[in-house]
């Protein structure tokens, strides 16, 4: 199968191209600095192609002849219309595009965030009302992939029902090491930040609820290549960790690590309670269901390595790929 990703050398990205490269998929990877995680470029079946959202017209080519579009990227604004110009324009266009190149099936990248405010546990039937830009051009985007049923004859008359098939996924707290050298890790600096504490030994103060159920990008990457490799449409996936871990329990598994250190872990206490995301969806359609305690161990031993060699002097490669025009 080809398949055309937006955002493939990005946090989520690099792990969902080496899962399909190594599930045999011929994969084109639009970015805008191709060479810039060579081990990308490397993979079977992988070509990197130059190209972003903020020029959309470009990447026409590039999805002739593809099966599936995987859409990641993210594009930026500070404003309303710049982040509808930069994000959600710029995806429909691509979706557009797609379905004009015979794609079958377009993947786009949401968020919880267009969900917005928890007002209880949730699923994918929950009311969308974002609260902020960024949720709310998630959302908008997610129904404009889902309304693009048919084209218009005239207004008021339908058209051309469209042949692509459309599926979301709507991601949560998403954390990698990088997969390749120079690759991609989430820009949060909370997991780099408690390691520095810990090593320095400053004491750490945490909302006693505060966490998500965090995710692995690497057992993301499998949601993403089960809906590459079937026929599901018009689904959206909440894909995020069965376990609901607090920043305080990660600030400890970073202790454990240290045993030296003399930090201390200060817990706030709040009337906050903290709901949980309805994961039933993804293990019912896919079979899938993760707790990623093991892979935050990983990444907190990542950061504290990174931690040490800044604290030693070391000028640390940047591991985050951030949107900019």
């Amino acid at each position: 199968m080809k398949i055309f990703i937006t955002g493939g050398t990005g946090n989520i990205g690099q792990y969902v191209t080496k899962a399909l490269s190594e599930a045999g998929h011929e994969c084109i990877v639009c970015t805008r600095t191709p060479g810039r995680v060579p081990g990308i470029g490397q993979l079977p079946g992988v070509t990197e192609v130059k190209g972003c959202l903020s020029e959309p017209e470009g990447m026409e080519k590039a999805l002739q002849g593809c099966d599936t579009v995987v859409h990641i990227a993210l594009g930026w604004g500070n404003e309303p219309l710049s982040m509808l110009e930069h994000d959600t324009r710029a995806s429909v266009f691509l979706i557009e595009a797609a379905e004009r190149a015979g794609v079958g099936q377009f993947i786009y990248t949401s968020s919880t965030a267009a969900v917005g405010p928890m007002q209880g546990d949730v699923d994918e039937s929950s009311l969308c009302k974002p609260d902020d830009l960024y949720g709310a051009t998630k959302a908008a985007t997610e129904l404009f992939l889902l309304g693009f049923r048919q084209y218009y004859a005239k207004q008021g008359g339908q058209g051309e029902p469209i042949k692509m098939r459309r599926n979301v996924i709507r991601p949560g707290y998403t954390f990698s090491n990088p997969a390749f050298e120079g690759g991609a890790s989430q820009s949060d600096r909370r997991f780099f930040d408690i390691a520095k504490a810990v090593l320095t030994n400053e004491d750490m103060t945490f909302s006693k609820s505060d966490g998500t159920q965090f995710l692995s990008s690497g057992q993301i990457a499998q949601v993403y290549q089960r809906l590459v490799e079937g026929d599901w449409n018009e689904e959206i996936i909440f894909a995020l960790g069965r376990t609901y871990t607090t920043w305080g329990e990660i600030a400890q598994m970073a202790l454990d690590m240290v045993p030296e250190s003399t930090s201390k872990i200060i817990l706030k206490t709040d009337s906050w309670t903290h709901f949980r995301y309805k994961v039933d969806k993804m293990k019912k359609l896919f079979g899938l269901s993760f707790d990623a305690s093991s892979e935050l161990r990983g990444h907190v031993r990542w950061n504290l390595d990174r931690a040490r060699r800044a604290l030693a002097g070391e000028a640390l490669h940047s591991h985050t790929h951030e949107y900019s025009d």
